[in-house]
């Protein structure tokens, strides 16, 4: 800091000793962007107390190949997105581009955009991003832009002397108001609640618009910017800052410790605790990208998904994922299988005979069963069927899930987003006929109603009706189908949740982890949504049919565990004295004595 500080003295008293000397920085600054932001910006820490919270702008090596990118998407007009860890510069190097170009640029024109008019302008607020632009101004030397010769109104700066202007806008309004732009910055976009609405309203209004954030899930328009469009992309991690990598460590392939930073050894404090790095620091071999700056950071957080959002930059941890993800890890690692089968189910749309397994890379049928030589299920083995019925027009899919009910486990499933329930209801009846007449369970709600019509006309009868589960008879009404509540879907992959974590379903395939990581519970109102789904760009308006193979399976367990107990209830009792009930009582009392 001090050589920092020398140095900028020296190019202070130059540009104050003569007009030749600021003549000639002013050009220098000019033509590099990068001499100007090291030279003559200073930033602003409140954090620093009790030292000076005004610090110079000294950028890291990631920050100039960022703020070049910027500079660059600006003056060829390109749209730019930056994912990044929180407190990494990035709000500010945007900042600090406008400024430059405003500055030197004549008749350019900028917009800086936040989800709410008082973080883009408020007075006396640090916070808001016209407060941080007029902190560089009023602390760079005079001989780069002279006071008075710029005027500065709420949401609105003129440069008198070329004519430029940098303007605010909130989301909350119509951001396109006042024309077009040069470019326009569009500060925490993962926070924006009409994100949809501006990237539609933006799209003519400037050919680059740099999307800033740091990740909040899948359910917004800063991820499928991201995720679905060729925009470049600049990623802002915690590891490429100097002041928070020092001693970053990480487990290799054994699961061993494996310091990265070889340097970082002798006394080192960490959130008011010392410990001599590495003899006796309490390292945590997880896997993941660690150091002793980002362990203090998870001990202060309340929330896993604090530390997915603010610093991991992971769009899916930073949602409060509905099932557990080290569930879905050892899923990953143990019972995952590459199916046996992929391909169509053939059958007879007539009679819904099942005529041929034909196999295809791109089928729509994946199996991790295998038929015996005859093409048939063994004869002993019991199905349940479960469908998640979509509309069939291409905005989500439909989908079949096959579970073998004595061995718990996923056999099968047909996804599709092109079959219309009718024709649904002929596939769902052919493939329960072809596994041994299983019982059939379906979201009986919207498109579910036309499926279950149809499979009634085809006169398939081993069907799930609506029961009173809270009921001491477990009544059995003549309504067939599944119709989720609020309430009862909570429930429902409540209980799907707990049997994949107790390893009473076994899960075999990928899909389902895939989209089950997507699930979100939101505290506001109690309920399990899949992330996706509340997306306002869904042109299905469809919002519950996403993640529809968890939807699927979820029935089917809702299904085998219904069916379990009912039977154990049905179950005869045996009499104490035969030979079974003597057989029983001493099996139940030896795993009492055993604790098993």
């Amino acid at each position: 800091m001090r050589e920092v500080l020398a140095y900028r003295k020296q190019m202070l008293e130059y540009g104050y000793g003569s007009s030749h000397g600021a003549d000639e920085l002013w050009i220098m600054c000019s033509r590099d962007i990068l001499f100007y932001v090291n030279t003559f910006c200073w930033t602003f820490d409140p954090r620093l107390l009790p030292n000076s919270t005004k610090i110079p702008f000294t950028t890291y090596p990631f920050q100039d190949e960022a703020l070049l990118e910027i500079i660059n998407s600006i003056l060829t007009g390109q749209d730019v997105l930056i994912e990044k860890s929180r407190d990494m510069g990035a709000t500010w190097l945007i900042i600090l581009a406008y400024k430059w170009l405003w500055t030197f640029y004549p008749a350019q024109s900028f917009r800086l955009v936040s989800r709410n008019e008082d973080l883009v302008d408020k007075n006396e607020d640090p916070d808001c991003l016209f407060w941080k632009l007029m902190f560089i101004i009023d602390n760079e030397p005079n001989f780069i832009m002279r006071k008075g010769s710029y005027n500065k109104i709420h949401l609105h700066l003129f440069n008198k002397l070329n004519g430029s202007v940098i303007d605010g806008n909130s989301t909350t309004g119509d951001v396109a108001r006042g024309g077009r732009c040069g470019s326009m910055g569009l500060d925490e976009f993962a926070s924006v609640e009409q994100g949809y609405d501006v990237l539609k309203s933006t799209r003519d209004i400037t050919n680059c618009r740099i999307f800033n954030s740091t990740p909040k899930g899948v359910a917004n328009a800063f991820y499928e910017v991201r995720q679905f469009t060729e925009i470049t992309v600049l990623r802002f991690h915690w590891t490429q800052d100097p002041r928070k990598n020092m001693g970053m460590y990480t487990t290799d392939a054994n699961g061993k410790l494996n310091i990265l930073d070889k340097g970082c050894a002798g006394e080192f404090r960490v959130g008011g605790y010392l410990y001599f790095y590495p003899d006796d620091y309490p390292f945590i071999l997880d896997g993941k990208m660690r150091s002793p700056w980002y362990d203090h950071q998870c001990k202060r957080a309340a929330h896993p998904t604090e530390i997915a959002q603010e610093l991991d930059i992971d769009y899916l941890g930073s949602d409060y994922q509905f099932f557990w993800p080290d569930d879905m890890l050892r899923i990953e690692k143990e019972t995952l299988r590459a199916p046996v089968f992929t391909g169509e189910f053939e059958f007879e749309k007539v009679n819904q005979e099942f005529i041929e397994l034909r196999e295809c890379s791109n089928g729509r049928l994946n199996m991790w069963i295998e038929p015996d030589v005859y093409g048939k299920m063994a004869a002993d083995d019991e199905f349940v069927i479960a469908v998640d019925v979509a509309v069939g027009t291409g905005a989500s899919n439909s989908a079949i899930s096959v579970s073998n009910k004595k061995t718990k486990e996923d056999v099968a499933e047909w996804v599709c987003p092109y079959t219309p329930p009718s024709a649904l209801a002929y596939l769902a009846v052919s493939m329960g006929k072809y596994f041994n007449d299983a019982t059939l369970i379906w979201d009986a709600g919207g498109p579910g109603r036309i499926f279950g019509r149809k499979v009634k006309e085809l006169g398939y009868s081993n069907i799930y009706l609506r029961t009173d589960e809270k009921s001491l008879d477990r009544k059995v009404s003549n309504i067939p189908g599944y119709f989720f509540t609020k309430d009862n879907k909570t429930l429902t992959f409540g209980e799907l949740r707990a049997a994949i974590h107790d390893e009473d379903y076994i899960i075999r395939s990928k899909r389902f982890v895939q989209e089950a990581r997507q699930y979100v519970f939101e505290m506001a109102n109690s309920s399990v949504v899949h992330s996706r789904s509340k997306s306002t760009v869904d042109p299905s308006g469809a919002k519950d049919n996403h993640g529809d193979i968890v939807v699927a399976k979820a029935l089917a367990w809702k299904l085998i565990k219904l069916q379990g107990e009912m039977e154990k209830e049905n179950k005869p009792a045996i009499p104490e004295f035969c030979f079974a009930g003597r057989r029983e009582k001493y099996e139940t009392k030896n795993q009492t004595e055993s604790g098993w």
